[in-house]
Parts: structure tokens; sequence; C-alpha cells
């Protein structure tokens, strides 16, 4: 059976794919959602030297212990940073890529390098401002476009996330881009968005396949039946 290595965005952790992770573990499938250094269960661990090259370890370490092969590598929002670095590393042992309205960084590129300006510029300073110059605060949910009811519930469990996270560039080989199968899953109904680009340039490509969620940007809280059938088809396919 096939099993999903499902990584998270900023701010969360593991705990937000549960819904998902049920409804494919019910089938039969294998689901990680293990939470990057710093955040969710791991907040104990957050400190000003958590970066990106952190949260790459995780998952590889993840990859390593778990002596995970042939796997579905998801990435939802800046875990599309992490996945990146993850697959260009060791691209061999995952099945599919699939990013789920997330960053899809080129060689040098940070996430900060990929988001709109004004929100980066909001959130340098409001990690400035009430961040000790090195968190970024938790965001208001609504502003992604999720119901109060939803936003309230991501909040409650949210942590400030680490800046330099967002700051530090990744460095590719492009190996990431030689997995079999790619896919990018853009959440319709979230605009302004970083991510519609990155949708359009996957539609120019013979090798991904774009998907089209009517939704907000966090699909694996309004749509995880729907979203869980489409990492199937996508683990499928030829």
């Amino acid at each position: 059976m096939t099993t999903f290595l499902l990584v998270q965005g900023a701010f969360e952790g593991g705990w937000y794919w549960r819904p998902l992770a049920r409804i494919l573990e019910r089938q039969g499938y294998d689901v990680f959602r293990p939470t990057f250094t710093g955040l969710g269960e791991r907040a104990h661990l957050m400190s000003r030297a958590v970066d990106l090259e952190t949260h790459i370890a995780d998952i590889l370490n993840v990859i390593k212990y778990e002596r995970l092969e042939d796997f579905v590598l998801v990435g939802h929002s800046y875990g599309g940073m992490v996945i990146t670095g993850v697959a260009d590393r060791v691209g061999q042992k995952v099945r599919a890529l699939v990013y789920v309205d997330a960053a899809l960084p080129k060689d040098g590129q940070a996430m900060f390098d990929l988001i709109l300006p004004e929100r980066r510029a909001a959130m340098l300073r409001a990690a400035e401002e009430v961040g000790e110059g090195w968190k970024v605060p938790v965001p208001a949910y609504t502003s992604w476009g999720m119901t109060p009811e939803h936003a309230a519930e991501m909040e409650a469990l949210s942590l400030p996330h680490p800046l330099a996270t967002f700051t530090q560039k990744l460095k590719l080989d492009g190996n990431h881009l030689r997995v079999p199968r790619k896919a990018y899953m853009v959440a319709a109904h979230y605009k302004p968005s970083p991510f519609h680009g990155f949708a359009d340039w996957a539609r120019t490509q013979p090798d991904w396949t774009v998907f089209d969620l009517p939704t907000h940007h966090f699909p694996m809280v309004s749509m995880p039946g729907e979203l869980a059938r489409l990492l199937l088809e996508v683990s499928t396919s030829k």
C-alpha cells in the first residue's frame, strides 16, 4: 500500500492533517504527519537557530528512521519549500511530489522571495514589534478565507513561526524535478495569492498535473475527503 508523508505549512503542526490522515488510514494506507521543530507538540524546541534547513532535516530524519521508500511527499504552503529541499536530496525514494497551494522555489530562493510583498512587509513588521525580532506571530486565519469556526480552531493551536525559515535561501540541484509524478493543487478561492503563479507554470509542463480546488488555502480542513481522493489519484497515475 502507498505511504503518504504530509508536510505542514508555517505556524501549524502535523495536527491539522488529522482529518485527511484518518480518511487515508481507514483505507489501509500508512500516513506520517510530522511536526516541525519549534511548532505544535515540539514548541519547546523553538529557538533563534531554527531555520529552513532545520525543517528539511526534520523530514529527512522521518524518512531515514521510518525507512520510507516509494512514498508520496505532500507539502502545504511554506511546506513546499521543505519538500522541494527534501526531494532534491532523496528524490529517488519519492513516488510522487505534491504541492498543496504551496511554495515551489527555484535554486537560491527563500520563502520571502515568493510571497506577496505586502504580506512579507507585514510579517517582518510583526516579527520586529511583537516577535522579539526572530518570530513571526500567528496571523488571522480569516485572512486566508476560512470560516470563523475553522479559523478559531486553527488559531487555537497555531504558534509563532521562526523568521529564519522564511529568509534562508534554498540551494537546489534540480533533482526534485526528476521525481516521476508531480502535481500542483491550487486553492482557487484564495486570492490574492502567490501560489496561482506556480499552478500556471505547472500547467505548461508535460510531466505535471494541476488540480483546481474550489476552496480556501487550507483544503485539508475544508475538503479532506476530496483531497484524499486526489492524492490517491496522483499516487497511482502513470
